[in-house]
């Protein structure tokens, strides 16, 4: 998974030929060093043709979470042809990942 900033928002996210997940998180946030491998398990189980995931730090690059209303942390929040489709805010089981993520493919 691609740590990408403010700056590559655009270019990785909105200009993106398939779906992606962007994960908000923080250094600090507990729930969020839990999610990570269970998101990294996912995202290799789908693959990246299917699902692009990755990751944003609020705190490095807080303007792309300000602007989308992110409030809690971890969140998650797909993306389809640029714009977002669903968000999960909290921690969440690899089970209910999956089926959150196919929801919204």
């Amino acid at each position: 998974m691609k740590i990408i900033k403010d700056n590559e928002f655009a270019a990785e996210v909105k200009s993106s030929d398939v779906p992606v997940l962007v994960d908000f998180y923080a250094e600090w946030c507990s729930p969020c060093r839990q999610l990570s491998p269970v998101l990294e398990e996912v995202s290799r189980e789908i693959g990246e043709a299917k699902l692009k995931v990755v990751k944003m730090n609020i705190e490095e690059s807080p303007e792309t979470p300000t602007n989308l209303g992110v409030r809690g942390l971890p969140t998650l929040m797909m993306f389809k042809g640029g714009e977002p489709v669903a968000t999960h805010s909290g921690g969440i089981t690899k089970s209910k990942l999956s089926a959150w993520i196919n929801e919204q493919m």
